[in-house]
């Protein structure tokens, strides 16, 4: 008899081996990164510590991390939702334009107070995103279309229709600003620096859906209708009913995520932006591994990957080069997800004379 060796596949696996296999990719991707760098005759420590200094290591680099995670956290949040009853909502990108439209015709056009005109921007924006998702929905909940194709369509008419705006019928004719409403009456007020009251707000936002997730009938009614549809039926739950709730709920997160930037960040209805937020939040999802709480470190560990990009980009590294070394390390992160699900076990074997 001879021992041979084969790989197991658990089906669950402890959080903290997951952050040990990541925090592993992390340290290969860093050094691959550091040699490709080292090879174009770059120094990796000096980027490094530049790197550090401009992000964690400053005021203005922590209030950029903030800035970057306010979206984030809602876009991220907004597909993790949706992925808990087995749905991928991958058109935060579109809503989050359906929401900063909303938003902006609330603002622009609406003579009210800052104290008034706030909140109803909010729900606007809110609103408007769940608009924008509501065709997919239906199509989901009752003629079983593959929502990832709507979601994912909707979002080149979302730009296109903010475009349309910011060249035509809303354009700035005051400074004549190039893809541009006016800027806004009113803005978020700020806390810190640059940082709004939508961050906060988004981190609260994000703990309460974990709540609600993790310690109500709805979410765990939610969480069933994910993991066995049919079980979840034969159970008395009204699965068709969950799906379009949490499908407006997330089309409603990423409106608020648009709303958020949109007063808080830009102060205008602009042409891009969204700067990717939508798209990104799919990989927050990702990293979260449909956990709500989750969302808070990986819309974090994207910020600070933006960030850094940033900041790279100032010491004459292309943008497709920032964008490789992003690629490469959100790559390793999800190899080594998986990885860690697997363990080795020694097994008896009949040998063979030679």
């Amino acid at each position: 008899m001879t021992a041979q060796t084969r790989f197991q596949r658990l089906p669950v696996v402890p959080a903290t081996r997951i952050m040990l296999w990541r925090l592993g990719a992390i340290a290969c991707a860093l050094l691959m990164t550091a040699g490709i760098l080292a090879l174009s005759g770059y120094s990796p420590v000096d980027l490094a510590l530049l790197v550090v200094r401009s992000t964690i290591g400053s005021s203005f680099g922590m209030e950029d991390l903030a800035l970057f995670m306010s979206p984030l956290l809602l876009t991220g949040a907004a597909v993790t939702v949706c992925s808990r009853i087995g749905l991928w909502n991958i058109g935060a990108e579109g809503q989050f334009y359906a929401g900063a439209i909303g938003a902006a015709a609330v603002g622009l056009f609406i003579p009210a107070p800052a104290i008034v005109l706030l909140p109803l921007m909010a729900a606007a924006g809110i609103v408007a995103g769940m608009g924008w998702i509501a065709i997919p929905t239906l199509a989901r909940a009752y003629a079983g279309v593959n929502e990832i194709i709507t979601t994912l369509l909707l979002n080149f008419v979302a730009s296109l229709l903010t475009y349309y705006l910011t060249t035509g019928p809303w354009r700035d004719r005051v400074t004549g600003a190039q893809v541009s409403s006016a800027r806004l009456p009113v803005s978020i007020p700020e806390i810190w620096g640059v940082v709004h009251w939508g961050f906060p707000l988004g981190l609260a936002i994000v703990g309460l859906l974990a709540w609600v997730m993790a310690h109500t009938r709805w979410g765990y009614e939610i969480r069933i209708g994910g993991a066995n549809p049919d079980a979840a039926r034969y159970a008395g739950i009204a699965v068709r009913a969950r799906i379009i709730a949490v499908m407006l709920l997330s089309g409603g997160l990423a409106g608020l995520a648009g709303m958020f930037e949109l007063a808080g960040t830009v102060h205008r209805l602009q042409g891009g932006m969204a700067n990717n937020f939508g798209y990104l939040g799919i990989v927050v999802a990702v990293l979260a591994r449909g956990s709500c709480l989750n969302v808070i470190p990986a819309a974090l560990l994207m910020a600070f990957i933006l960030d850094a990009g940033i900041v790279l980009q100032t010491q004459q590294l292309t943008a497709s080069v920032v964008l490789a070394i992003t690629g490469l390390m959100l790559f390793m992160i999800a190899l080594a997800d998986e990885l860690a699900h697997y363990r080795p076990v020694a097994s008896l074997a009949k040998g063979t004379r030679p």
